[in-house]
């Protein structure tokens, strides 16, 4: 049963490691929440697509996935209007310019550079659910908002 005060979030990561990581340091930052889990992009659309989805607070895609990639995902979901002002994190082992430049041009909000240790890990989720929240408490347009971590 779902509590009014938890907030609903959504990883997209085809590595089972990184998800279990990424779910542990979630955990310690102590925010009551709801996990939902993908494997792929295609399957977190097809979840999206349900008619009974609540829309999550915030979403985090990894950028390189098999079947549908993270930005493939992003440009889905900022086309449909349910999920256009939901915050975006694209969550990803590269670095490149290219690859910041591409998914902040496709809409996504914030673009995490996976850290290598789960100190960073967890700080860097700290530092994006405190932003996420501010925005959402003071009704701010997350449509002009980008964090590069």
């Amino acid at each position: 049963m779902e509590s009014k005060d938890r907030i609903t979030v959504v990883l997209v990561d085809d590595d089972s490691d990184d998800r279990l990581i990424f779910e542990d340091a979630f955990s310690k930052l102590k925010i009551k929440s709801n996990l939902v889990q993908f494997q792929n992009g295609l399957e977190a659309i097809q979840y999206f697509e349900k008619e009974d989805t609540k829309v999550p607070h915030i979403i985090f895609l990894d950028l390189n996935m098999p079947i549908m990639t993270g930005i493939e995902a992003l440009q889905i979901l900022r086309k449909d209007k349910k999920y256009r002002n939901v915050p975006i994190a694209i969550y990803s082992t590269s670095n490149a310019e290219s690859d910041k430049e591409a998914t902040l041009v496709s809409g996504a909000n914030i673009y995490i550079t996976k850290p290598n240790d789960y100190s960073k890990l967890k700080q860097v989720l700290e530092s994006v659910m405190k932003i996420q929240w501010q925005y959402n408490s003071s009704e701010l347009r997350m449509d002009t908002f980008v964090m590069v971590l």
